[in-house]
């Protein structure tokens, strides 16, 4: 069971998706929990979830980890499923919880009141891309998942879980 969550091919485009989801969504959890790039931070990004948008605390907490952390470990492919399911969740709510409200598509003209849905679904589906197949290649996940079937004898093949193994 365990060595399932790691179990990944040796698959490039399983990275590109990956490390692209895991780029944007550092970038926009490093908005809500450091500051930069022009956010506001944890405090700020805590205090407009919890008292504008009336979201409990604990869940304000997760939607920022689920980004910042998520994305951070998303681009290393460690634990990718787990981060890919955080980032399926947090992308859900924002579309029930406001982006819905919308519509489709973005604010392109600067005309309608907030962002429409269809950012989310590109990340939904990215990330279904990873909790499916998993990390792919250069990812801890695939590392991980080769130890795992040299140390039990498995003979589930891994195209370099020799030259990893070494390591």
């Amino acid at each position: 069971m365990f060595a399932k969550l790691f179990k990944t091919e040796n698959d490039g485009v399983l990275t590109l998706t990956r490390v692209v989801l895991g780029v944007v969504f550092f970038a926009h959890g490093a908005q809500k929990m450091l500051g930069w790039f022009g956010g506001y931070g944890y405090s700020g990004t805590m205090g407009f979830f919890t008292q504008a948008m009336h979201i409990p605390a604990v869940f304000a907490f997760l939607a920022i980890a689920a980004e910042f952390c998520g994305g951070l470990v998303r681009i290393l492919g460690l634990l990718s499923r787990i981060a890919a399911l955080g980032i399926i969740t947090n992308m859900i709510v924002a579309v029930v919880m406001v982006h819905s409200k919308v519509g489709f598509f973005m604010n392109w003209s600067g005309t309608q009141k907030g962002e429409g849905f269809e950012y989310h679904l590109l990340a939904i589906a990215l990330a279904l891309v990873t909790l499916i197949r998993g990390a792919g290649a250069l990812s801890l996940d695939r590392l991980i998942s080769s130890r795992l079937a040299h140390e039990h004898g498995s003979d589930v093949p891994h195209a370099n879980a020799e030259s990893l193994s070494r390591a």
